[in-house]
Parts: C-alpha cells; sequence; structure tokens
C-alpha cells in the first residue's frame, strides 16, 4: 500500500502525541502488531476497506481485536471514526513505524538467506553492517530456497547480493557472451 499524505500527518501526529506521554516505544509495538495483523489477515483487512461498513462498527472491532493495545492507539481509532478514514490505518502504521526508527536512528536491513539465521549467522552479520552504517540494525529475516546460499543484504537503498543464484547467474552471462 502507498503511504498517503494524510496517514503521515496521522502518524506524525501520534508519534509526537506518544512522545510527549512517554509512551512512543509501546505505540511503536502496537503498530507493528497492527501492521502485521493486517498484512496476515486478509478479512480483517477487507472489513476495513469495506465502504458499505459503519465506522462505529469498524472502531468495535478494531477495540475488539486489538483490546490491549495503548490508549494512544485507541484515540487513534476514535480519530479515524470521527474523520471516516479507517481505510489509512496501515499506511499510518507503517509510517509510525518507520518516523519512530528515523527519530531512533535505527535502521532496517533485511537479510535474505535460503534458511533461517541463527544467532552466530545474525551476529556476523551485524558485525558487518556496523563496519559501514553508524546506526543501530535491526534485522529482518527473509527465508528464500530459491537464492540456494549466501545471502541478499538490503538496508534503505543498498543492497549487497551474495547469493549462490546471483554468482551462477553471473557465471551464465559470463559464459554465454
Amino acid at each position: 500500500m502507498a503511504s498517503t499524505r494524510a496517514a503521515i500527518r496521522y502518524a506524525k501526529a501520534i508519534l509526537d502525541l506518544s512522545y510527549s506521554k512517554g509512551v512512543a516505544e509501546i505505540v511503536n509495538a502496537n503498530m507493528i502488531l497492527i501492521e502485521n495483523s493486517f498484512k496476515a489477515n486478509l478479512e480483517l483487512s477487507n472489513f476495513i476497506q469495506s465502504p458499505t461498513t459503519s465506522v462505529d462498527i469498524k472502531e468495535n472491532v478494531l477495540n475488539e481485536v486489538f483490546s490491549n493495545v495503548n490508549e494512544v492507539t485507541k484515540n487513534l481509532f476514535r480519530l479515524l471514526r470521527e474523520n471516516k478514514r479507517f481505510e489509512i490505518i496501515v499506511n499510518i502504521a507503517s509510517d509510525y513505524i518507520k518516523l519512530f526508527d528515523e527519530m531512533n536512528n535505527i535502521e532496517v536491513a533485511t537479510v535474505t538467506t535460503a534458511f533461517p539465521m541463527d544467532v552466530a549467522l545474525e551476529t556476523k552479520v551485524l558485525a558487518k553492517i556496523a563496519t559501514f552504517s553508524d546506526k543501530n540494525v535491526s534485522l529482518n529475516n527473509l527465508v528464500d530456497p530459491t537464492i540456494i546460499g549466501g545471502f541478499i543484504l538490503r538496508m534503505g537503498d543498498k543492497q549487497y547480493n551474495a547469493s549462490i543464484a546471483n554468482r551462477l547467474q553471473v557465471l551464465k552471462r559470463e559464459l554465454s557472451n
């Protein structure tokens, strides 16, 4: 989903409010929960996007599904009901997470491997990242058996491809020329 200007404004407002109340980290965890829940549950996503469902019912469902979230997050639900903007809730959550990471000097690195990373490999990857980035790094591991072995590291707009599949593709191009 593409982010909207409205979602960014909501995310900034929620971030400012959560920092002023000292609950920014808790709200960040709430936003991660919301984003993951909507991505994992198509039924919930379709329900919130439905124009035929009343905003009161949408708010009640969100309060029921996310009953353990912080009061700031619940206030977001109320605000979205008042403004009839539930369709951008995932964008708000995503933008909040990005803004929170920027404020705390955290960069997300995505490491794609052929198998799940163990603690030792994760430590090596973090050590390697520390040599070229001064930010705190949060690792996100994706498993893709098609890369055969090695890894693909993505940080921001940079990518380092050290996968076996990539090496085989390069070798194939060299041999075909």
